[in-house]
């Protein structure tokens, strides 16, 4: 099954705007940690080629997953009645958790997409790409200028 592209600027809106609606009810450490994953986010979004800038809001956005999850169980009112605006508040903090897998996925496939490889190396288990039959373009035999003049008769002088 393939992923259908999603275009980086929806979910960076999306998510900036759940965020917001969340931040109205959490601590400034949701506001902080989800704030600058997003401004990461901006950065990918204008330097389209950058495989650093997109692997570093991915990464963002699997590091706030924990810090969300964090900051909800701490931080969730534990009031039987809640007001309007606590329930609403902490609703859209959890709706964007629920989404961020989502997001992962697709900014993962846009990773992969501008040339990102997965390559993980602990020592003693590494996955990622065979490159052992890879030939890169760039080092190729450079022609030889000369031809080889034993092979080929010698011209007649006129």
């Amino acid at each position: 099954m393939e992923v259908p592209a999603v275009n980086l600027k929806a979910i960076v809106l999306v998510h900036w705007l759940l965020t917001t609606w969340g931040c109205l009810l959490f601590p400034d450490s949701y506001t902080w940690g989800n704030f600058t994953v997003l401004a990461v986010g901006v950065w990918a979004i204008a330097q389209r080629d950058s495989i650093d800038a997109i692997i570093m809001f991915l990464i963002g956005l699997l590091i706030t997953i924990l810090l969300d999850i964090i900051n909800i169980s701490l931080f969730y009112p534990r009031d039987r009645s809640l007001s309007d605006l606590q329930r609403f508040s902490s609703g859209m903090a959890i709706f964007s958790l629920l989404l961020k897998p989502l997001s992962c996925l697709f900014v993962y496939q846009m990773y992969r997409e501008r040339g990102g490889e997965y390559i993980v190396n602990l020592g003693f288990l590494s996955v990622g790409r065979d490159r052992s039959s890879y030939q890169s373009i760039d080092q190729h035999d450079a022609p030889c200028p000369y031809p080889d003049l034993d092979s080929k008769p010698a011209p007649h002088p006129f």
